[in-house]
This record gives C-alpha cells, structure tokens and sequence, in this order.
C-alpha cells in the first residue's frame, strides 16, 4: 500500500512514517517508481513503534529492542524481550525520579505563594 493508505491505516502521518524510516525503525519496500510500499507486517510494525513512542520511551530504544519485539522467528527474542523489559524499568524508574524532584519543586512554589498571599504580596 501507498504511504497515505499506510498513514490512514495505522492512524500515523505520512512525515512521521517517513521519519520512522530515516531513524531505521522501518523499512519500506519500493514500487517500480520510487514509491514507498507499505506491507501489513510494515503497518504492524508502525503500531508497535506509536505505542512505544506514546508511552514516551526514546528512538534509540526503540530502535534496539524492536526486532527482537517484531520479529518472531528469531530464537533469541526471550532474551532480547527481558533486556527490553529492563531497559522500560530503567526509563521508567528515571521518569519517577523526576517527577519526585518536580514534586519536591511544585510544593516548594506552593509554599512560597501561601505565605506571599499571607504576607500581602
């Protein structure tokens, strides 16, 4: 399929379709005229790459773990799957501990604007 079939398909833009292609996330095949064509396997793979992205994990993560994710017949997908899976937890461990210290941060300024308030500021 064409690449706005593709983009309809899978609910993702042309540009981020030709954006996953240029990070090597995905790999197209060409028509006789230059053309992308997009296969379902492709389509399933951009699925995969969206929710990835959405639950806000980097490209270059991404882009190490997915074969191992998208590609069945590879016998070392266990293994590369408990990496991926740690690599989550590791990001996943990171983005809690940012939001502690913008917590931290957050009630800090609300403290800070009570007794501005108080004081009459």
């Amino acid at each position: 399929m064409k690449i706005s079939e593709a983009s309809r398909v899978s609910g993702v833009s042309a540009r981020s379709l030709r954006h996953y292609e240029d990070e090597g996330l995905i790999v197209p095949g060409r028509f006789s005229n230059g053309f992308r064509d997009y296969c379902q396997s492709t389509v399933d793979r951009v699925l995969v790459i969206r929710s990835l992205l959405e639950s806000g994990l980097p490209v270059r993560l991404i882009r190490e773990a997915l074969p191992g994710l998208t590609d069945a017949s590879d016998g070392g997908t266990d293994v590369v799957q408990a990496e991926f899976l740690h690599e989550v937890q590791r990001h996943r461990d990171r983005l809690a501990a940012r939001i502690a210290i913008l917590s931290d941060q957050q009630a800090a300024l609300d403290a800070y604007l009570r007794e501005a308030r108080r004081a009459g500021l």
